[in-house]
């Protein structure tokens, strides 16, 4: 009876989430909605986090001269007031100073003052900026406790399953005497543990792997609507492992919190199934071969920063052409045979091996361009993955079809509670709090940052760019100092692999081909004169912990050899040198044939490259403009496509499952 009443109790929360529609203002209820959001969080100002964080450290020495026992009653007897929610300031205080004890105990690790002031700032709903090493994890894992006794169940979120599964892990301790439970779902993970646990109190994992838990629960239910309804089919199905797994979205909070709510939220997530093997093989080859018989200009412009191709006149003549010299059927219709064309010189110009995709055991797997990591259970819509494959000449795979849809931005909107964290959100301040409703703090370092930011070298070419990041490489790996080069794609991560091969200089490389070590690879680029070359997000989550010997020798170097589309983006990179204190510089190549400018500012470009007498320009005002200009450009287009999926959402909430 127990069993099924837990079962019960789990589909009627997730009906009751299932139910919960967030409403995303526009216009000027938009500017309404925001102004009435900082009023009411007018109060949690970082000077009263730090009155409230002083308070709370005030308690340390009380508090440390407790017995095992006593600090468990305690910890018993605040979270009763959580679990009853009778919590006040006092109440949150002491809560925290609790915590933060139990944490010194069970780990060794004793939150700073700072650290206080971002665990209250996250239990009050707040998305924290916390520069790199500055302690994330263990501040999450002391406000963890609060949010889960207050709201049943949380799921922490984080990047990859390597963090989820490493977090639940370490913070198992404190969360055990805390009284919660604590687990990871990860990929490897089948439906019978999933259940498991969800079922617990704190749930670390990916926004990938719950958000398709949550859209197969949304097909299970398929049109079930109230709880008496979903009495009577968890009554025929007479199976626990038919119902929900997830007991409703209660309360989340989001490590790396831009990657995870900024930059996923560009592709939604899809439940698809393939259909009958595609009997449209040789229709995609088809027109791989029609598209290299076009001319680029003549027959059609390409559009690279929107990834479209227009066929122009002569181009669709050259096309009829073809289509009637095939065999295909589906070439008669013109409409869809100049799709499939298309289609297949997108992929031709705008999906790039090594940049958006490699092949990796003969078939194509999709590189995710902010993080350089392989998305091996991911496909593009609308036959743009079987024209990559047909461009690539591999075995086409089988179309597929829809059976649930949702972007992250949608799901995390669906929790009543969210707060993150990250190293780098300031930027995105503006889209956080209008697509989520959260107002952004930044939090205060615990130790002056003394990172040296070196000028920003420009140059005519690609090639030399390359020569003179290799030169400095050398230079800084002279002075007995580690050296982490970020690159944006995989190609170029390899390119610079072979000039340093060619230069006798010893290094590791790490990017999607050689993701399986990349923690431990990254957490040893703070050894002295070590050289690692890494797409700019690789490793993130894992501090690079200096030696004595790189201390010494003035810390580590981060060398960007272009810029991202996105500022942030460049930030948390070069955050990862002069983390705690430590001594440390940063440096950014860049140049005229970079891709950025080359898409987002084509003509200032071309008028500096033509205009340039010599192979080094001088970083100017008006060169260092027209890149941040190239970002910003490209940092609008990408709020641009996330608020279309957005309203993709608003408009197919009504039709797919889990809508």
């Amino acid at each position: 009876m127990s069993h099924a009443l837990t079962q019960y109790n789990v589909l009627f929360d997730s009906l009751r989430s299932r139910r919960r529609r967030p409403e995303l203002h526009r216009g000027l209820d938009s500017v309404v909605a925001r102004g009435v959001m900082r009023f009411r969080q007018r109060r949690i100002s970082n000077r009263w986090l730090g009155q409230q964080a002083d308070l709370i450290d005030a308690m340390a020495p009380q508090i440390k001269t407790h017995s095992e026992a006593v600090l468990d009653e305690a910890v018993a007897d605040i979270r009763e007031v959580f679990i009853r929610n009778r919590q006040d300031d006092a109440a949150v205080r002491r809560a925290l100073a609790l915590t933060r004890e139990v944490a010194r105990r069970q780990t060794g690790e004793e939150p700073f003052n700072v650290q206080l002031r971002g665990a209250l700032a996250m239990y009050h709903g707040r998305v924290i900026e916390m520069l790199t090493g500055e302690g994330k994890t263990l501040t999450g894992s002391i406000t963890a406790p609060l949010i889960a006794w207050r709201h049943r169940h949380l799921h922490v979120f984080t990047v990859n399953d390597y963090l989820a599964d490493r977090d639940a892990q370490s913070r198992e301790s404190i969360y055990r005497r805390c009284r919660l439970s604590v687990g990871a779902i990860t990929q490897e993970l089948d439906p019978r543990h999933r259940h498991d646990v969800y079922a617990r109190s704190i749930i670390y994992g990916t926004p990938k792997q719950i958000t398709a838990d949550w859209l197969r629960d949304q097909i299970r239910l398929g049109r079930i609507r109230t709880a008496w309804a979903g009495r009577q089919f968890l009554a025929t199905t007479g199976s626990g492992a038919a119902g929900p797994m997830i007991p409703g979205l209660r309360a989340a909070m989001v490590d790396e919190a831009d990657a995870v709510l900024i930059d996923e939220g560009v592709v939604p997530l899809i439940i698809a199934r393939a259909r009958r093997a595609d009997d449209m093989a040789s229709s995609y080859q088809q027109a791989a071969r029609i598209a290299e018989m076009l001319d680029e200009g003549p027959d059609y412009a390409v559009d690279h920063v929107r990834r479209k191709i227009e066929l122009k006149r002569r181009g669709r003549h050259r096309c009829a052409q073809h289509f009637i010299d095939t065999q295909d059927p589906i070439f008669r219709a013109t409409r869809r045979a100049e799709e499939l064309v298309r289609n297949a010189l997108v992929a031709r110009h705008c999906y790039i091996r090594g940049h958006q995709y490699q092949i990796v055991d003969g078939r194509i797997v999709i590189v995710d361009e902010y993080t350089g990591r392989f998305l091996a259970d991911r496909s593009w819509e609308h036959g743009l993955h079987q024209a990559v494959e047909a461009k690539e000449s591999l075995d086409i795979t089988a179309d597929r079809e829809t059976l649930a849809r949702m972007s992250f931005q949608r799901f995390f909107r669906s929790y009543p509670f969210l707060c993150g964290m990250t190293g780098t959100v300031a930027d995105a301040a503006a889209e956080i709090e209008h697509v989520y409703g959260r107002p952004v703090t930044v939090i205060p370092t615990n130790r002056p940052v003394i990172r040296e930011t070196l000028p920003l070298r420009v140059f005519r070419s690609a090639e030399r760019k390359w020569t003179a990041v290799v030169d400095s490489i050398l230079a800084i790996n002279a002075q007995n100092r580690p050296v982490l080069i970020g690159t944006r794609t995989i190609e170029a991560s390899e390119h610079l692999s072979e000039r340093l091969h060619a230069r006798g200089l010893d290094h590791r490389v790490l990017n999607a081909n050689f993701d399986k070590d990349e923690a431990d690879l990254i957490a040893r680029a703070g050894r002295a004169a070590s050289i690692v070359v890494a797409t700019n997000m690789a490793g993130r989550g894992t501090d690079i912990k200096l030696d004595d010997a790189a201390r010494k020798a003035g810390g580590l170097h981060v060398l960007l050899t272009e810029t991202h589309t996105a500022k942030r983006i460049d930030r948390q990179f070069i955050g990862r040198a002069g983390r705690q204190g430590d001594p440390g510089s940063s440096q950014i190549f860049v140049c005229l044939d970079d891709e950025l400018v080359r898409h987002q500012t084509p003509r200032p470009a071309e008028f500096f490259k033509k205009h340039s007498r010599t192979e080094e320009l001088h970083a100017s005002r008006p060169i260092r403009a027209m890149f941040r200009l190239a970002q910003r450009r490209a940092e609008a287009r990408a709020r641009r496509s996330r608020a279309s999926v957005l309203r993709q959402d608003d408009w197919i909430e009504k039709n797919l499952p889990g809508g």
